[in-house]
């Protein structure tokens, strides 16, 4: 019984010095003796460091996207004569921005109840985009899978007020665009 006792005892001195304080009252940092409301950014990030110094690290599908390890491509399963195919394999899992034009003289409105319909459709496919106006007759759709921004493009292009959806810096221009409406977008891109 008495061993017993003793081992808790044991135990419970012990998890006194597991427990204590990183630094001891005279061997603090001048940056720690600092009363809170005097904390410099850097004094922040020191001590959030300190804070995160024992945790461990996340899992990778918990990090940031921009520190999230690629995933790998497989080259074999690439059709290489389809330079399409590859960008929507390197870009699966990381996010992607669609720029859609409507056409015609929409006004702000009415772009905006066209690129919200569109959205919707997508959604209903499975297609999961955020829809952000930028102009009066452009908005970004914002893919959090990159990969499914290339399915959306297949979608809009067909769609009958579609002007262009430019994604990686490539135009693909919509399927019921009269030669009139590409000859005044290019005029205005010219403007700028």
């Amino acid at each position: 019984m008495n061993d017993k006792l003793l081992i808790v005892l044991l135990i419970a001195s012990l998890s006194c010095f597991v427990g204590a304080k990183k630094f001891k009252e005279g061997e603090k940092p001048a940056w720690a003796k600092k009363d809170i409301r005097d904390y410099t950014d850097a004094d922040l990030e020191r001590l959030l460091d300190q804070w995160e110094e024992d945790e461990e690290p996340l899992e990778p599908d918990e990090l940031p996207e921009h520190l999230r390890p690629s995933e790998p491509l497989d080259m074999s399963k690439l059709d290489m004569a389809n330079p399409e195919s590859i960008l929507k394999q390197s870009k699966k899992g990381k996010t992607l921005m669609a720029f859609v034009t409507v056409s015609g003289s929409p006004t702000r409105a009415e772009s905006e109840d066209i690129t919200k319909l569109w959205q919707t459709s997508l959604w209903n496919n499975h297609l999961q985009a955020e829809r952000y106006m930028i102009d009066d007759n452009r908005a970004i759709f914002m893919f959090k899978d990159g990969a499914q921004a290339w399915e959306a493009k297949d979608f809009l292009v067909e769609q009958e007020r579609c002007l262009q959806v430019t994604i990686e810096n490539k135009d693909y221009k919509g399927k019921h665009v009269k030669e009139e409406e590409e000859k005044e977008d290019e005029g205005s891109k010219d403007e700028l």
